[in-house]
């Protein structure tokens, strides 16, 4: 579809403040000159949005744009990165030669953001930084390898409602074989300048492939969508259909997947590395340094992340040991670990009772809604089990947005995987966390308003993305489900999951902790199961300081909350407070508090 953009509101949930209040003290414009101004910006951002969809057509998949829904596109290819790096620079020239103080305040919020954006990616695009990301094209945790079965199986993202759809879909199996093979050679660059993965991320991704290729053509997500046809296709297409449906599975992307499989078993994985951590791959050490600015949004270090993480640890142990006195237990703390996750009680029976339990959470959380929100999702929320292929290497949950105009729900996945290492304890946090009104309400929330430019609604940082999610945890506190001690206990170890990644990211990457040390920490500090501390283990292996942003983004959320209640007393209202954190889609720490300051002088003066 295509995205039409209108200035963004001055009112309500989207006041940043009045534009003379919260710009700097210019000269007087005359309101002409403003609305030439705005003109200028909203032209920019429509152009370079309606380029960044052509260069990189998934995405407009996601977001149900399927003007170019026949391809995958060639996002790994060195023209691809050239052009990118071009569009960036071309974006923040034409920027730059819009001035900034005849925007007003709303307008001034999107400059800022944009800009932001744009020399975050440049940073990345510098060549040095750039070719030691490239040549590491996919892992267990993120990778096309994994993830298109699902996209294209009728349950993602890839539509199967026209002819059309089918036909398109088969194109972009095409285009998923030369991605691989690109893939390939890319693993071959890095071999011959000795930058490479791990082995333990290796073999993980072997694992995946051979578990993938176990599965009979016919009973592969790649084949559902045959089994089941809209009711506009004929019978002669569903036939015709089903046949080269069965082909594309058995002559392109079973082949390419085991072109993958012996490449990596066979060439790859000899000379990838032992060391887990970037601090062993050459250029690592500058990387990981980039890495934790880039996720964060911050100007932090990692020793500085390292010892914030210590101490929230030490923070949230002492209101473990609360809940342990409560509950009357009277062994050690790590004993009382050991108890929380073994004892019977607190094991699913069931598949099935996983997925009963979650589906009443969503009742309960949805009817304390109003008291926290003023403005809610329009796109439904599903709950689905993830698919057996991938269950083992997730972790306990996830979630999958839909459409902005709800055609598509969005998905709050659940892992059943490994049932004794589940725990009833842990499923109101993750609910909070993935569902409502963690990443659902949040990624919904912007997508859905059209008065944002499109690389607010569908663009992001994963400080705020996923500072929103754990924020919302919290959130089971003033909804009442924590007055259980063992919920409590479960928000908390989540929370402490949270802190530990801090400690254990940073300790891995820079100062050099071992696989089997990393999830010895995490169990020794929690109640995590052995199955989840190793998947969040290797994780991190797999995709550095990603795990860095939740503690840090929900910590200045939470701070500027407290702020803002301490300075507005009984005008403070936190429908309002998360409309303002909310409304304006995924803001950048630094731009955030910003625009929560603008509020907090409007309240006070109103």
């Amino acid at each position: 579809m295509t995205v039409k953009l209108r200035a963004l509101l001055l009112a309500s949930a989207l006041s940043l403040g009045t534009a003379a209040a919260a710009a700097p003290a210019a000269a007087p414009r005359s309101a002409a000159t403003a609305a030439s101004a705005h003109a200028q910006l909203f032209a920019l951002f429509q152009r370079s949005d309606e380029a960044q969809l052509r260069r990189n057509p998934i995405q407009a998949i996601y977001r149900g744009d399927l003007r170019y829904a026949d391809r995958l596109g060639d996002s790994i290819t060195d023209a691809y990165y050239a052009g990118e790096k071009t569009a960036n620079q071309s974006d923040l020239a034409a920027l730059h030669r819009i001035p900034r103080t005849r925007l007003n305040a709303t307008d001034q919020l999107a400059y800022d953001v944009f800009e932001y954006q744009l020399k975050d990616a440049l940073r990345g695009y510098s060549p040095d930084l750039l070719f030691l990301q490239e040549v590491r094209p996919m892992n267990h945790f993120y990778g096309l390898h994994k993830d298109y079965a699902t996209f294209a199986s009728g349950q993602g993202a890839a539509p199967f409602k026209t002819l059309a759809d089918y036909e398109n879909n088969l194109k972009r199996h095409r285009d998923f074989t030369t991605y691989i093979d690109r893939a390939i050679g890319r693993w071959k660059q890095g071999e011959a300048a000795g930058v490479v993965d791990t082995k333990l991320t290796v073999r993980n991704m072997i694992e995946q492939l051979d578990n993938q290729l176990k599965i009979a053509p016919e009973e592969s997500s790649f084949y559902q969508p045959v089994k089941t046809f809209p009711a506009g296709i004929g019978a002669a297409d569903r036939t015709r259909l089903a046949g080269e449906y069965r082909a594309a599975i058995t002559g392109e992307l079973y082949p390419a997947l085991t072109r993958m499989r012996d490449f990596l078993r066979d060439d790859y994985l000899s000379h990838a590395r032992e060391g887990v951590g970037l601090m062993y791959m050459k250029g690592g050490p500058a990387l990981y340094r980039y890495l934790v600015q880039s996720t964060t949004t911050l100007p932090l270090q990692p020793e500085e992340v390292h010892q914030l993480g210590l101490k929230e640890v030490a923070r949230i142990t002492a209101e473990f040991d609360k809940v342990r006195q409560e509950v009357g237990f009277k062994g050690t703390l790590p004993q009382f670990f050991d108890y929380m996750r073994t004892a019977p009680q607190f094991q699913p029976k069931s598949r099935d009772g996983i997925r009963d339990d979650y589906f009443a959470l969503k009742t309960k959380v949805e009817a304390q809604v109003p008291r926290f929100f003023s403005t809610v999702p329009r796109s439904p929320l599903q709950i689905r089990a993830y698919e057996p292929f991938r269950e083992k290497f997730e972790a306990g949950g996830s979630y999958e947005q839909g459409t902005p105009d709800g055609s598509r729900p969005g998905t709050f996945y659940y892992n059943a995987y490994d049932l004794p290492s589940r725990s009833t304890w842990e499923e109101t946090t993750l609910f909070l966390h993935e569902g409502e009104p963690g990443h659902h309400f949040q990624i919904s929330l912007a997508q859905e308003n059209d008065q944002l430019p499109p690389f607010m609604r569908f663009g992001g940082n994963t400080a705020y993305v996923e500072g929103w999610a754990l924020y919302s945890e919290t959130l089971g506190y003033d909804m009442g489900f924590y007055k259980d001690p063992y919920q409590r206990f479960g928000t908390l170890n989540d929370e402490m999951l949270r802190a530990m990644r801090l400690v254990v990211d940073t300790g891995i990457h820079s100062k050099g902790w071992t696989r089997d040390q990393s999830i010895a920490y995490m169990l020794s500090h929690s109640g995590m199961g052995k199955s989840d501390a190793t998947a969040e283990v290797e994780r991190y292996i797999a995709i550095p300081s990603q795990a860095l942003a939740y503690k840090i983004g929900a910590l200045t959320i939470q701070r500027l909350r407290d702020k803002a209640k301490a300075a507005l007393g009984p005008k403070f209202d936190i429908r309002e407070f998360h409309a303002q954190v909310l409304m304006t889609g995924a803001l950048p720490l630094q731009i955030l508090e910003q625009k929560i300051d603008r509020w907090i002088a409007e309240r006070k003066a109103a």
